[in-house]
């Protein structure tokens, strides 16, 4: 659905988006226990002291790494056992972290900051209906919902989930929408309705005690997911947005402000190349863009970004979050309520 909407965007056919700025990342350190056999919700207080010593040592390293050629991170990443793909700027940044976290935890262990963001990122990313030139009235249908979970202390994807959905406006796909997503009509006429499948995805979330007692944060590849599909559908199917979905790390702009990149070099496929990756598994496939996009958010963290909500829904619009906002996890899910 990537290049799709693309498409939508390049269209400017929905939700009127405003205030939208570059946010910068601001370096904050997770630290937790071998020992633990759970993370612990946590809080990260983003307005800390960056007078401290360490960050002068830190400022050193990095002005040393950044003379480096290629050949020479290449070398330095390889002696200590660290990944060695990726184009020159994205080796520069593993670097760095891996000094920065020795650093910092070095800094932890004598008394100093131990902050975390997140304990638990939901990766979604949406399939919806689509015709091969979208009118400007056409509303687009959520036809797979699927969910990919990424534990942020051990940096793994622990857990899935997938449904298709029964479209309501336009029950039968166009033959362009099944070639791109590979979601056939039998699919979505023995999928349940919406707000079905929104009521096991609450429940889903809720056996993983998301938002109780693990502190989570819904990422997606853009804005779209969830600034035109959910809050489309959510109108279509007559119920009202969810609370969960109202925030969000939109990972596009994670990258784009992270590795100091242009808008157009944040296209999921071109992010797993500058990373050193590659596209595992079908495109289009709701599930497996949310697995590529898991295993982007998963170097990101590994490099030293840490990934935090940038983006929110209000009153229907799209709004920026900007950096300096205190970072708050999504709040614990509930059942679809109706609009009524």
């Amino acid at each position: 659905m990537d290049e799709h909407k693309e498409n939508i965007h390049a269209k400017n056919v929905s939700v009127k988006m405003a205030n939208i700025k570059e946010d910068k990342e601001k370096p904050c350190l997770k630290v937790y226990s071998a020992e633990d056999s759970a993370p612990q919700v946590s809080t990260c207080q983003p307005n800390r002291d960056f007078s401290h010593p360490v960050y002068k040592e830190i400022a050193v390293t990095n002005g040393h790494i950044n003379r480096m050629s290629q050949n020479e991170l290449q070398k330095k990443l390889a002696e200590l056992q660290l990944d060695t793909r990726g184009v020159k700027n994205v080796m520069k940044k593993r670097l760095k972290s891996h000094y920065k976290r020795q650093k910092l935890m070095q800094t932890a262990a004598e008394g100093g900051f131990t902050d975390t963001y997140y304990d638990y990122i939901c990766v979604v990313d949406f399939e919806a209906t689509c015709e091969v030139d979208n009118p400007s009235d056409f509303h687009h249908e959520i036809i797979e919902f699927p969910m990919v979970l990424i534990n942020t202390h051990t940096l793994e994807i622990v857990d899935s989930f997938q449904e298709y959905v029964k479209p309501e406006l336009n029950p039968q796909l166009s033959d362009f929408c099944v070639k791109l997503t590979g979601i056939t009509q039998k699919m979505v006429d023995e999928a349940d309705s919406f707000p079905a499948v929104l009521e096991r995805v609450v429940a889903w979330l809720q056996e993983r005690e998301l938002g109780t007692k693990y502190k989570y944060a819904i990422l997606t590849d853009g804005s779209w997911d969830m600034s035109k599909f959910l809050n489309i559908q959510c109108q279509i199917s007559r119920i009202r947005y969810p609370q969960f979905a109202k925030k969000w790390i939109n990972i596009r702009k994670s990258y784009r402000n992270f590795y100091k990149v242009s808008r157009t070099q944040t296209k999921l496929s071109t992010m797993l190349e500058k990373l050193g990756l590659t596209y595992s598994g079908r495109p289009h496939c709701g599930l497996d863009d949310s697995r590529n996009i898991a295993r982007i958010a998963v170097r990101m963290l590994q490099d030293g970004c840490q990934l935090r909500v940038n983006e929110r829904m209000h009153a229907g619009q799209l709004l920026s979050v900007p950096s300096s906002a205190p970072v708050e996890g999504a709040p614990a899910p509930h059942s679809p309520r109706s609009r009524e």
